[in-house]
């Protein structure tokens, strides 16, 4: 998908835990719990507090990150959520996001839950919010 925002910016929110009520297309952030980096960088550790069903807290270690063009991070589930991010002309970025469950420590409860599909939802919601977010300007 492609954002009317240049990479710089679109990284920055990415890379911002106060910020990815924002963009999220799950509806299941809230905000960043105490404790949580302004800006993440790799091996940064950092909480957001959800809500789905019920209330919980998450903690996250971001796993790769490469300032303005890739950001992935991972809980204790050890699936993976990754940015890929790449010019697309003048003031724009392509952007990628991935649900990567090849690490999970629990394949077989993902697959119970219809995380993979459930997921690729949340992501094209996601994708599209990014896009509302650069229309108004960022």
């Amino acid at each position: 998908m492609v954002v009317d925002a240049p990479v710089a910016a679109v990284f920055d929110l990415l890379a911002r835990p106060s910020q990815h009520h924002v963009f999220d297309g799950s509806g299941t952030v809230r905000e960043a719990a105490p404790g949580s980096p302004p800006r993440l960088s790799r091996g940064a550790r950092f909480g957001m507090r959800m809500h789905w069903g019920v209330p919980y807290t998450i903690r996250n270690e971001v796993v790769e990150f490469e300032e303005g063009r890739r950001i992935a991070w991972r809980h204790l589930g050890g699936h993976v959520w990754r940015y890929l991010l790449e010019p697309e002309g003048e003031g724009r970025t392509r952007v990628t996001e991935q649900f990567d469950p090849s690490g999970s420590r629990a394949p077989l409860l993902l697959a119970v839950m219809g995380s993979t599909e459930r997921n690729q939802g949340a992501i094209e919601a996601t994708l599209d919010r990014l896009v509302a977010w650069g229309a108004r300007g960022h």
